[in-house]
């Protein structure tokens, strides 16, 4: 089959020849009709990634067929159209992941590839409304998202939710099931068209982190403090985002892309009874959760654009600009 293969850190993804996956008892072969990026896959290209293994075929997020099962007790997969749930080993607590828990395209070999086995606990029925490149964007962005809001979080219809960076996969999902929730959801960018675009989505309304003062006009504009708040960034804004949670609020977050908070003033924290709530990925039910609400809702992943198997390392060049809005695909058959 083809494959895109990281072989060494700092280096353009290689894409050839690679052995046909084998189902193994418990597993099914699902030949992908579409796969889609995450940082994660970016990260691991430019060596910021812990406990890289390499060669590595990455790719967390895919859609296609089911080809093949290990199992006769798995047959009824064969044939089936599915999405598959990249949390591997989750375990037993729901609240937390155990200490087998990875996620899929590393140390496992990944998506980026015109075929792969999996276990057959890992795969969910593709939601009948999406195309394969909506549904191949959807399972690590949307899951994470959902148990940021849900789990979490907790959010309920009618209160006032803040979700940084609008653009990226996790934060548009946010955006879309805070949405379906009946909630009011506001967000932050740099960007001015991609608030544009949030609000086109549903959001009420935004601000620019990068302006003065956008933290007490955001207030001004939502109408007061928010119930919660999303976050993936982390860093120097962080702070902010404290101060813009009303006090018993839930400030979650998944991310550190801007570094750790410097200074963060903890006596706001617990004065004002703020919960911050750290949270990664998802459990088999978050899982389930995610996709019910998606089937349901008729929500719709936001694709910014796809690529080619072959044109992965364009794919990847595309995400490091940073100027997507929504998922970037790429095509494996």
């Amino acid at each position: 089959m083809q494959a895109a293969q990281f072989v060494e850190v700092k280096q353009p993804i290689v894409v050839g020849e690679f052995a046909d996956p084998v189902a193994a008892p418990g597993q099914a072969v699902v030949r992908l009709k579409a796969a889609s990026l995450n940082h994660r896959d970016l990260w691991i290209q430019l060596g910021l990634y812990a406990n890289i293994r390499l060669p590595l075929i990455p790719g967390s997020d895919g859609a296609g067929v089911v080809e093949a099962v290990g199992s006769d007790a798995d047959k009824a997969w064969l044939g089936r159209e599915v999405i598959i749930n990249p949390s591997l080993d989750w375990g037993p607590d729901p609240r937390a992941q155990g200490p087998s828990y990875r996620i899929l395209g590393l140390p496992d070999h990944g998506t980026f590839a015109e075929r792969i086995a999996v276990p057959v606990t890992n795969l969910a029925s593709k939601p009948a409304h999406l195309s394969w490149n909506q549904a191949a964007a959807l399972p690590l962005a949307g899951l994470t998202a959902w148990r940021a809001l849900f789990a979490r979080a907790q959010l309920r219809a009618g209160e006032r939710v803040l979700i940084t960076g609008v653009g990226g996969g996790a934060a548009l999902f946010a955006l879309q099931f805070a949405v379906a929730a009946g909630a009011m959801p506001w967000t932050t960018s740099s960007s001015p068209a991609k608030i544009l675009r949030a609000k086109a989505l549903g959001a009420l309304g935004g601000a620019n982190y990068r302006e003065p003062d956008w933290a007490e006009g955001l207030l001004k504009a939502a109408g007061g403090h928010f119930d919660v708040i999303v976050d993936s960034a982390g860093g120097e804004g962080f702070g902010k985002l404290v101060e813009l949670t009303r006090p018993g609020g839930r400030l979650v977050f998944f991310g550190a892309t801007a570094g750790n908070p410097p200074g963060l003033d903890v006596r706001k924290c617990f004065f004002r009874q703020i919960n911050l709530l750290g949270t990664t990925m998802g459990s088999p039910a978050d899982f389930a959760g995610m996709t019910a609400l998606v089937a349901a809702r008729g929500i719709v992943p936001v694709v910014d654009s796809d690529f080619a198997l072959a044109d992965a390392e364009k794919a990847l060049r595309h995400m490091e600009a940073g100027a997507q809005f929504g998922k970037i695909v790429l095509q494996c058959g």
